[in-house]
C-alpha cells in the first residue's frame, strides 16, 4: 500500500516547480488582485463612514435627541417635558436674504442660543473656538461673504434688523445633520429672526430643540415617550443614532452596491480563475504526469499543485488587500465634502479579512473542478492528452466546491443591510452561470447538428465548436459574463444620468420667493415687471402642516397610533407644504373625482396625490384630517391627482379648496422665471428692500450643485463597476489565452496541409465572430435584466437607459473579443511546425 507524500515533502516539489514570477497563474492573480482589492477598498470605506456616523453621532446632530417642528417653537409644556431628560439648546432654521451696501444674497439662516453647541467644538477660519455670537454680531460662511463682499467687522441687514461680521465660520460641527443648503450659513443670536421680522405668523421657518442627556437615558426610549405625550404635535424627531438619516441611507444603499459589484467582479474573476488553472495544469501535464509514474497518488498530486495555487492565491489576495487599502484615502478624498470619513489610511480588520476570505473562497470553487480532475487522470492518458483530448471526468472537487459555495454565502449575508437583495444577488449569479453552462452546452450540439457549410474555413470553425476538446463550454462562459457586465454597468451609468437630467432639469425657474405677504401680492409683481415685462411670475398660497388622520369618516386611522407608515407614504411622517387653489395646479392632471368649481363655500375639500392615495388606500370621498398651527382641520378628498415631479415649480402633495385653509395666517411663495438670456439686474435687490421679511432663493446655483453632487455619486459607481469590466477583460484574454493553447496542434496541421496564414486569420474570426454574436444577444438580455434590478430595485430610481449607448458599449465589448481573438493568433501563425511537432 502506497503511503501519502507528506506535506513538507509535497511543499518542496510544490516550491521547485513554482516560477518565481507565477509563470502561468498570472491570469489567477490578477482576478484575485481586482476582486479582493475592490471589496477590501469599499469594506474599508464603507466601515470607515459608518464608524465615524455613529462616533460623531451626538456631535453630527448636537444633542441626543432633536425635536423639530414648523412655524412655531415648543411651548411649555413641551420644553418642561424634554428638560426632564436634560440640557437643552433652541434653535431657529430659515431662508433670508443678507444685503450689504453693494450687493444681496440669499442665505440659509441659523439662529442659534447661548448653549450651542451642546456637544462638539465650532471654530472660526482663523482657528478661534467660539460659540454662539454675541448680540448684534453674526458668524459668516466664507461664499456668503465673498458673495456680499463683507471683512470682519463690516455691517450687513437681515430683514429689518443691522448686524456686524464678527468673523468666517470655520468648522460647524452639526453641518451633516442640516441636510442640504439652499444658500450659505450665516449664524446669528437666537433673538435676531424674531426682530428681524423673519418669524411673523406664516413666516416659513423651522425650530429645532436639541437636548442633552444628564443621565443615561435611551434616546428611542425618549423619543417613543415624546410621541406618547404629545401624539398630535407634528414633531420631526431624530436621535443620536440616525443624526444624518440620509447619509445613512446613502451610505447603506451605496455600500451593498459596491459589495455586490465587488463580488461581481469576483464571480467573473472566478470564471477566469478556473479557466487559468486549467490552462496551468495543462501546461503541466507532463510533470504530473511524470510524478505520477514515479509512483505518486493522485492525493499527492492535488496537495503538490493545491501548494503552488494556494500560494498564489495567497499573494494575489495579499496585493489586492494592499491596494484596497492604499486607495481608500483616494475615495475618502472625493467623498469628504458630502460624508464625515477620514482622508487618511483606514485599515478595517474584518473588512479586509472579508475581502480576503471572499477571494480565497471564490479562487477554491474555480480551482477544486481542475485540480480534482488532474489528480484522477492516468498518466499515459496525460501523455497522450495534446493528440488524444482527455474525457472530463464528473464529480470532480464536488466537497470543496460545495463548502467554498457555503461559505460566499454565509460572508455575504453576513451583516447584509438587505438580505433579500443579497440572496437574489447570489442566486442571479448562479442562474447566470448555470444559464450560460446550459448555452454552452447547447452551443456544442448544435453546431454538431446543423448542416456542414460548403466553405471549408465556416466548416472547420463549426468544427471547433463541438470538436472533442473544444473550449466552448469555457468561452460561452467568459464571454457571457464580460459582455453581460458591460451590458450591466452601461445600463446602471446610463439610467442614473436619465435620472439627473430628469430630476435636474437644465431649465428652471430663476429665483424662488419665500414669505412674500399676501397683501403685497400686487406690489410684488409690479416690481417684477418693471425689471423684466416678460417674465413669468407664480405665486401660491404656502402652509405647513402635518396629516394626523385618514380613511373612511367614521374609521379614520390616527397616524399617531400607527407602529410603521405603509411603504411608500412618506407623506405620512411629519409636516408638509400645504396650498389652496382654485384651479388645478400646472402639471397636475386630475385622474379621479373631480375639480372643485370656483367661488367654493361648501364642505372643504382637498385634493391628494395618487401615489399616496395608492399607498395609503385612500379613495375619493374619504377623509384628512391636519394639524395646522396647533389646530385640526378636516377635509373631503374631492379628487386624485398625477403630480409632474419633473418640474421644478409647486408641487403639493395635498392641495385644499381655498375656504378650507385661507382664513389661516400665512403668506405665498413665487416663482420668478426670466425670459432666456436676460438678467435680472437690481431686481433682487430691489425685492431684498421693498420685502425684508422675504427670502429670494436663486434656482441655478443649486441645480448646478446638486448636478455636481449627483454626477459625483455617479462617477464613484462607475470607478468601482469598472473593476468588474477589468475583471471581465482579464478573462477574457485569459480564455483566449487557454483556447490559443489548445489550438496549437490544430494550427499546426493546417499549416502542414497548406493553410495560409490569412486562412488560419479567418478561421479564428468566423469561430470567434458567430460566438461573440449569440453572446451579445444573450448579454443584452441579462446585463439589461439585472441593470434593471440595481436602478430600481436597489436605488429606487426610475429605469431611463439609453438604448443606443448600451448597444454601442455592448458592439465594443465584442469588437474587443475580436480583436483579443485576432492578436492572441498571432502567435500560431509564427508557430514551426517541426518544432511544434517535436513536442507532441
Amino acid at each position: 500500500m502506497m503511503t501519502a507524500l507528506p506535506w513538507s515533502t509535497a511543499w518542496t516539489i510544490a516550491r521547485r516547480d513554482l516560477h518565481r514570477q507565477f509563470r502561468g497563474l498570472r491570469l489567477l492573480l490578477v482576478c484575485l488582485f481586482l476582486g479582493v482589492g475592490a471589496l477590501a477598498a469599499i469594506g474599508t470605506l464603507t466601515s470607515a463612514i459608518r464608524g465615524e456616523l455613529d462616533a460623531q453621532g451626538r456631535t453630527i446632530l448636537g444633542g441626543d435627541l432633536e425635536v423639530e417642528v414648523w412655524q412655531r417653537t415648543l411651548n411649555e409644556e413641551e420644553r418642561a417635558f424634554l428638560e426632564r431628560y436634560g440640557e437643552l439648546s433652541e434653535g431657529l432654521r430659515l431662508q433670508a436674504m443678507a444685503r450689504s451696501e453693494e450687493a444681496a444674497a440669499p442665505v440659509e439662516l441659523k439662529a442659534v442660543d447661548a448653549r450651542w453647541p451642546l456637544y462638539g467644538t465650532f471654530t472660526l477660519a482663523d482657528g478661534t473656538e467660539s460659540a454662539a455670537p454675541p448680540a448684534g454680531q453674526a458668524w459668516l460662511a466664507s461664499g456668503a461673504a465673498e458673495r456680499l463682499d463683507l471683512e470682519p467687522g463690516d455691517r450687513f441687514t437681515l430683514g429689518t434688523a443691522t448686524l456686524t461680521v464678527g468673523g468666517i465660520i470655520g468648522e460647524e460641527p452639526d453641518r451633516l445633520s442640516e441636510g442640504f443648503q439652499l444658500g450659505q450659513t450665516v449664524i446669528v443670536p437666537l433673538d435676531v429672526p424674531g426682530r428681524a421680522g423673519l418669524t411673523a405668523p406664516g413666516s416659513m421657518y423651522e425650530s429645532k430643540t436639541r437636548v442633552r442627556f444628564a443621565g443615561a437615558a435611551d434616546p428611542e426610549a425618549v423619543e417613543e415617550a415624546l410621541e406618547a405625550e404629545f401624539p398630535e404635535a407634528g414633531f420631526d424627531t431624530r436621535t443620536r443614532e440616525r443624526a444624518s438619516p440620509g447619509a445613512e441611507r446613502f451610505v447603506s444603499r451605496m455600500g451593498e452596491f459596491l459589495t455586490l459589484v465587488g463580488l461581481a467582479a469576483l464571480a467573473i474573476a472566478g470564471i477566469g480563475i478556473g479557466g487559468g488553472v486549467s490552462s496551468y495544469l495543462e501546461a503541466r501535464r507532463t510533470s504530473i504526469a511524470t510524478l505520477k509514474i514515479l509512483g505518486a497518488t493522485g492525493g499527492d498530486i492535488a496537495r503538490i499543485y493545491a501548494l503552488q495555487l494556494g500560494a498564489a492565491a495567497l499573494v494575489g489576495a495579499l496585493a489586492g488587500l494592499a491596494a484596497g487599502v492604499l486607495v481608500t484615502p483616494l475615495f475618502a478624498q472625493a467623498l469628504g465634502e458630502l460624508l464625515p470619513v477620514r482622508s487618511g489610511l483606514v485599515v478595517d480588520g474584518w473588512a479586509l479579512l472579508r475581502a480576503a476570505l471572499f477571494g480565497l473562497l471564490v479562487a477554491l470553487v474555480f480551482a477544486a473542478p481542475p485540480l480534482a480532475r488532474a489528480r484522477r487522470y492516468p498518466a499515459m492518458a496525460l501523455m497522450r492528452a495534446r493528440v488524444s483530448p482527455l474525457k472530463q471526468l464528473g464529480r470532480g472537487g464536488t466537497v470543496p466546491v460545495a463548502l467554498g459555495l457555503a461559505g460566499i454565502a454565509a460572508l455575504a449575508f453576513l451583516g447584509a443591510p438587505q438580505p433579500l437583495l443579497t440572496a437574489t444577488f447570489l442566486g442571479g449569479a448562479v442562474a447566470l452561470l448555470g444559464l450560460l453552462t446550459l448555452l454552452g452546452f447547447l452551443i456544442r450540439k448544435g453546431a454538431a447538428q446543423i448542416p456542414r457549410p460548403a466553405d471549408p474555413l465556416l466548416r472547420s470553425a463549426l468544427a471547433n465548436l463541438h470538436r472533442p476538446g473544444a473550449s466552448t463550454a469555457a468561452l460561452v462562459t467568459a464571454l457571457g459574463f464580460g459582455l453581460s457586465a458591460f451590458v450591466l454597468l452601461a445600463g446602471v451609468q446610463t439610467s442614473l444620468e436619465g435620472n439627473i437630467s430628469r430630476s435636474v432639469p437644465e431649465r428652471a425657474p430663476d429665483y424662488f420667493v419665500l414669505d412674500v405677504p399676501r397683501t403685497g401680492a400686487g406690489e410684488f409683481e409690479a416690481m417684477v415687471r418693471r425689471h423684466a415685462p416678460e417674465a413669468e411670475i407664480q405665486a401660491v398660497p404656502t402652509l405647513r402642516g402635518a396629516i394626523l388622520a385618514y380613511g373612511p369618516r367614521d374609521s379614520m386611522i390616527r397616524v399617531s397610533t400607527l407602529e410603521e407608515l405603509p411603504e411608500g407614504a412618506w407623506a405620512l411622517r411629519g409636516e408638509r407644504g400645504l396650498t389652496y387653489a382654485e384651479a388645478i395646479p400646472p402639471g397636475n392632471t386630475v385622474t379621479a373625482g373631480e375639480w372643485w368649481p370656483r367661488d367654493y363655500s361648501g364642505e372643504p375639500l382637498v385634493s391628494i396625490d395618487e401615489e399616496l392615495a395608492e399607498a395609503t388606500g385612500l379613495a375619493v370621498g374619504d377623509y384628512l384630517t391636519i394639524g395646522l398651527l396647533g389646530v385640526e382641520r378636516t377635509a373631503r378628498i374631492a379628487s386624485l391627482r398625477r403630480i409632474d415631479w419633473e418640474s421644478l415649480g409647486f408641487n403639493y402633495v395635498l392641495v385644499f379648496s381655498p375656504n378650507a385653509l385661507q382664513d389661516a395666517p400665512h403668506n405665498l411663495a413665487a416663482t420668478i422665471d426670466l425670459p432666456e438670456g436676460q438678467t435680472a439686474g437690481s431686481l433682487l435687490r430691489d425685492l431684498v428692500g421693498a420685502f425684508p421679511a422675504s427670502s429670494v432663493i436663486e434656482v441655478g446655483p443649486l441645480l448646478t450643485q446638486a448636478r455636481d453632487i449627483l454626477d459625483q455619486v455617479s462617477l464613484a459607481i462607475l470607478a468601482a463597476a469598472s473593476v468588474a469590466v477589468l475583471a471581465g477583460i482579464a478573462v477574457l484574454l485569459g480564455a483566449i489565452a487557454a483556447a490559443r493553447a489548445a489550438r496549437l496542434y490544430d494550427s499546426v496541421i493546417l499549416r502542414v496541409l497548406g493553410a495560409s496564414r490569412r486562412q488560419l486569420l479567418l478561421l479564428q474570426l468566423a469561430e470567434f465572430g458567430a460566438l461573440s454574436l449569440v453572446l451579445a444577444l444573450v448579454a443584452l438580455g441579462l446585463g439589461s435584466l439585472l441593470a434593471w434590478l440595481v436602478v430600481v430595485q436597489m436605488f429606487e430610481f426610475d429605469w431611463l437607459p439609453d438604448w443606443p449607448r448600451i448597444l454601442g458599449v455592448l458592439g465594443a465589448g465584442v469588437a474587443l473579443v475580436l480583436a483579443f481573438a485576432l492578436g492572441a493568433s498571432l502567435p500560431l501563425l509564427q508557430a514551426r511546425p517541426a518544432q511544434a511537432l517535436r513536442t507532441l
